[in-house]
């Protein structure tokens, strides 16, 4: 009996052992699972904090802008590359006296460079800032010591004043206030006439406006050529001419009294014969000539020394077969001998004489050239188009001059004319054989 409850107390014992230990084995794979599950939601739950950190940050990274290559170009005519402005030119113009080419550009700043420095290896250049703004365009006083600008922004004009310092160089001030904003439309050229009697600006919705010096309007033009492609002032600064959609260049006279002051603009001539609109036009340094570029794929040569107030029209003397294009901009000599011809991002120089094609550079910018313009003395072509300016040598300048003397050398009877023009001719050669052997970087 002793032995059989013995063997049931153990066997009770054993049954309650083994109940406990299923008990606590259950609670610990529970106890197990929670614990697996809390450190899954700690994870999901950093990881959900991580997630819009990451996100964010990576919002706050500003990315980094690469450096803009500057566009390579070499022909054995150029001369120099002017690459100072950090953003792309918008606008040039040479000084009156030769000595200074002004350039504007969207970097905000205006500089201004020597003529005489152009065929160093460095070009140094002094620079005006335009504060919370940039320049489309820039014209020099006839004096060359002042220059009108064109904000993009404020839609106006700003002058700004040059005063020389000690060591040669300029400090710039600008006018204590503004033009007026007076135009409705894109601004497409302004210009300061030589006699320094009025300002010129000209927007595409056929406007053009004549200022005072002061900022106050004399007249308004309305051009009725549907749209203005390009608007001048003449270098006699008695002239005003426009160009659009018609097939057709206008040109008016801004007329003064014998005291100087304001009487009328007056309707002088225009030059007929294109069969399409005109992209642009250039007048010769004495305005005698004129010459065009239209969209009919010709440029023409013009006589513009007519008694245009005894209804004489323009005499045509070239019309010349081109390439151009919407933008296209023309240029002629001031001794108008060539002319040269924008097309995109190539230029052309032409024989006024001829009418033969002289020289072609391609490729000169990477972007549509903007600017195209010939210096005083007929020794170099400039054009705008990226962050550079390119300075070409007017090769085809120097040919011409050439032939003109021998050809008067041939007629000349005066012996002391004879001498004069030899020594003329020998000394265009030995400029045009040194711009042609120089060596090139």
């Amino acid at each position: 009996m002793e032995f059989a409850a013995l063997f049931a107390l153990t066997l009770l014992i054993g049954m309650l052992i083994i109940l406990v230990a299923v008990a606590v084995g259950k609670q610990k794979g529970e106890i197990s699972e929670q614990l697996e599950q809390n450190e899954e939601d700690s994870v999901a739950e950093r990881n959900a904090v991580k997630a819009p950190t990451a996100k964010k940050q990576k919002q706050q990274q500003r990315p980094r802008k690469e450096k803009a290559q500057q566009h390579t170009f070499s022909h054995p005519l150029l001369a120099s590359s002017l690459k100072s402005h950090s953003g792309n030119v918008t606008s040039l113009d040479f000084s009156s006296n030769g000595k200074y080419l002004a350039t504007c550009a969207d970097d905000r700043t205006v500089r201004i460079w020597s003529t005489k420095e152009f065929l160093d290896r460095d070009h140094k250049c002094l620079r005006a800032n335009l504060e919370l703004d940039h320049a489309t365009l820039v014209r020099f006083s006839p004096d060359s010591r002042a220059f009108i600008t064109w904000l993009a922004n404020g839609d106006t004009i700003r002058i700004f004043k040059m005063t020389k310092k000690d060591d040669g160089s300029f400090t710039f001030k600008a006018a204590p206030e503004d033009f007026p904003k007076k135009h409705k439309a894109n601004v497409i050229n302004i210009g300061i006439a030589e006699t320094g009697k009025f300002i010129m600006s000209a927007s595409t919705d056929t406007n053009i406006l004549i200022w005072d010096l002061k900022g106050e309007v004399l007249a308004s033009i309305i051009t009725n050529q549907m749209t203005n492609s390009y608007a001048a002032i003449s270098p006699c600064g008695r002239f005003v001419a426009s160009c659009g959609f018609t097939p057709d260049v206008k040109v008016w006279e801004v007329c003064f009294g014998k005291g100087g002051d304001f009487k009328e603009v007056s309707r002088a001539f225009d030059l007929k014969g294109h069969s399409a609109g005109v992209h642009s036009f250039a007048f010769s340094n004495d305005s005698r000539r004129m010459a065009t570029v239209s969209k009919d794929g010709t440029w023409r040569l013009w006589d513009t020394d007519v008694e245009y107030k005894k209804q004489q029209d323009p005499y045509l003397l070239k019309s010349v077969p081109c390439q151009s294009s919407e933008g296209s901009r023309v240029a002629l000599s001031p001794d108008a001998r060539v002319v040269a011809i924008s097309n995109g991002c190539s230029v052309a120089m032409y024989s006024t004489s001829t009418g033969q094609l002289e020289e072609e550079f391609h490729g000169v910018h990477s972007e549509e050239i903007t600017e195209l313009r010939f210096d005083i003395n007929s020794r170099y072509l400039v054009c705008s188009g990226d962050r550079a300016v390119r300075v070409f040598h007017n090769a085809p300048g120097y040919r011409a001059a050439i032939q003109d003397m021998q050809a008067m050398l041939k007629n000349a009877q005066n012996e002391g004319m004879k001498q004069r023009l030899q020594q003329q001719i020998q000394e265009a050669q030995s400029t045009l054989d040194t711009v042609l052997t120089a060596p090139k970087d």
